[in-house]
């Protein structure tokens, strides 16, 4: 079969159906735009006793623990709860290994967003979450702490998307994340329920 060779650029105004092989193969990188924060659901069950990774979240807060609270079959869905602070102050944790996905743009923009807020009334005071975020080397060590956002307010009856921003410099596709949530709180005046919930967990991350 002959070969026609072209000087320039082709542009096609229809469709480009290949019945051939490409060569020389390229990779996604050469092939594939990046899709920007592609959405990646962190799943409950990932989220651990923060201090003891081979303990499972309790059912019920407790301590410094954030509790995973299944919800009831086909009424409620699963979410994360701190415990009832009113009249008091919170600190409570849960850490997870996150990894990057397969398709993740290496260096490219990673997030951590949470949906939050406080689950029937608000603190009179204050609600806060924070992240810490470290990649893992595979040797037992981690980096520094790669998450460049600071706390960020939760305290509001309805619940809100907030985003921590996670320094990709050195990220490459399955690299493991190892992320602690921290939710502080202080109340003094409630007389009614002041808990903590986060709703949902995406990953959100440049992909190719």
């Amino acid at each position: 079969m002959s070969t026609t060779h072209f000087p320039g650029g082709i542009v096609v105004a229809g469709d480009i159906n290949m019945t051939g092989a490409l060569s020389p193969t390229k990779t996604r990188t050469q092939l594939l735009a990046i899709t920007e924060l592609a959405a990646f659901t962190v799943p409950w069950t990932l989220w651990r006793v923060w201090d003891a990774m081979q303990t499972n979240l309790p059912g019920t807060a407790a301590t410094d623990d954030l509790a995973l609270v299944g919800g009831t079959w086909a009424s409620g869905s699963p979410s994360l709860q701190g415990i009832d602070f009113k009249g008091n102050s919170t600190i409570a944790y849960a850490r997870a290994q996150i990894p990057l996905p397969w398709c993740y743009a290496d260096g490219q923009t990673v997030l951590l967003q949470f949906h939050a807020g406080m689950l029937t009334t608000e603190a009179d005071d204050y609600a806060r979450l924070d992240v810490v975020c470290y990649e893992t080397n595979e040797e037992a060590g981690i980096s520094a702490d790669l998450c460049v956002t600071g706390v960020q307010s939760i305290n509001s009856t309805t619940l809100v998307d907030i985003n921590f921003n996670i320094t990709p410099t050195n990220l490459t596709a399955g690299d493991l994340l190892d992320v602690r949530i921290h939710v502080t709180g202080n109340d003094a005046l409630t007389a009614t329920a002041v808990i903590p919930i986060i709703g949902a967990v995406q990953l959100l991350c440049d992909v190719r």
